[in-house]
């Protein structure tokens, strides 16, 4: 090859590369230009879905584009989040992940998706406890004591209530039994909204659900509130201990919620997001929002999510192992 058609080429594909940069700059300062779809993959009326809905409600205020909640609910969180890993990485569909994914990866034997390596994390958005609660009408415990005590003495065993095989609430109900050595029914559900329905209805006997779910049915006195399983008490129920509190040693599983985008987004998309995602956690109306349904407000750097999902993703595989808890 002569030296001057190697200069040409290399002028070429130069000129290729800065193009696409530039392209994809182009792109990203025009984003958005149509509804962007927030994915949840849980059924309506869980905890994921409500923080999503006040999400979208304040990003489509921002951005000056319809941010449309869907619902796209199966196998503890899963199917959301692979239809999210396939879609196209243009910054019109992410997902309102949570910290079930990062469980899924180890209780899952097989996803058709990496959490780790298909996701482009944007910004936690909240930190949520779980609480141990029980029918106030059907289950007569006034503290986690009375409760281990009844469970160990039913015949048939006590049940408990998921959103879903290899989520969060599934290995807190493993974590417990383990704990209190207790044999409990665990009873999955696609979500928290049909769990609680079931709970409310005596179908199950207790449940490790998040607090913006069941908040209004424990101040209504519907459901007990017998613990929360982080290591500290919650601002929004004060009165009730912890597990440790409890006597249950090494209880320090919440959920955590934030927004993920497929891998290959545009990173000038992926700052954009975070950082109209970060304005709106410190708004101070937005976290009145969700401290009132018992979420802690929590934005990050796209940095720090990853480390979070890699960091819990390791943690959890050691818990899922401990529990032996396994899906086809």
């Amino acid at each position: 090859m002569r030296k001057s058609q190697f200069v040409k080429g290399t002028v070429g594909a130069f000129l290729a590369v800065a193009g696409l940069g530039i392209g994809t700059l182009a792109v990203a300062q025009t984003w958005p230009t149509k509804p962007i779809s927030l994915v949840v993959p849980f059924p309506s009326g869980g905890t994921t879905d409500i923080l999503a809905r006040a999400l979208g409600d304040q990003l489509s205020k921002n951005l000056g584009q319809p941010v449309i909640v869907e619902n796209r609910p199966g196998a503890g969180a899963t199917v959301g989040a692979d239809y999210v890993a396939k879609a196209k990485p243009d910054g019109y569909t992410l997902l309102m992940g949570a910290v079930h994914h990062t469980i899924a990866t180890s209780v899952y034997k097989k996803l058709p998706y990496s959490f780790e390596r298909d996701f482009a994390p944007v910004s936690t958005l909240a930190m949520v406890p779980n609480v141990l609660v029980i029918n106030s009408a059907k289950t007569p415990a006034k503290n986690v004591a009375d409760l281990v005590a009844l469970a160990k003495k039913a015949s048939p065993e006590m049940s408990y209530g998921s959103n879903g095989n290899g989520t969060a609430q599934h290995l807190i109900g493993t974590q417990f039994q383990k704990a209190t050595g207790a044999q409990l029914l665990h009873v999955p559900y696609k979500g928290s909204g049909p769990l609680t329905t079931d709970l409310l209805g005596g179908q199950v006997s207790m449940s490790f659900d998040t607090l913006t779910t069941v908040l209004p049915h424990i101040k209504g006195g519907k459901l007990t509130a017998l613990a929360v399983t982080t290591a500290k008490r919650s601002s929004a129920l004060p009165n009730v201990p912890t597990m440790e509190e409890a006597d249950l040693k090494g209880f320090d599983i919440g959920t955590w919620f934030g927004v993920l985008a497929p891998a290959a987004t545009p990173k000038p998309i992926i700052t954009r997001l975070n950082a109209e995602i970060v304005k709106i956690v410190g708004s101070p109306d937005f976290q009145q929002r969700l401290l009132a349904a018992g979420a802690e407000p929590m934005s990050s750097t796209p940095d720090a999510f990853g480390k979070r999902v890699n960091d819990e993703t390791a943690k959890f595989a050691t818990l899922v192992k401990e529990g032996k808890v396994t899906i086809e």
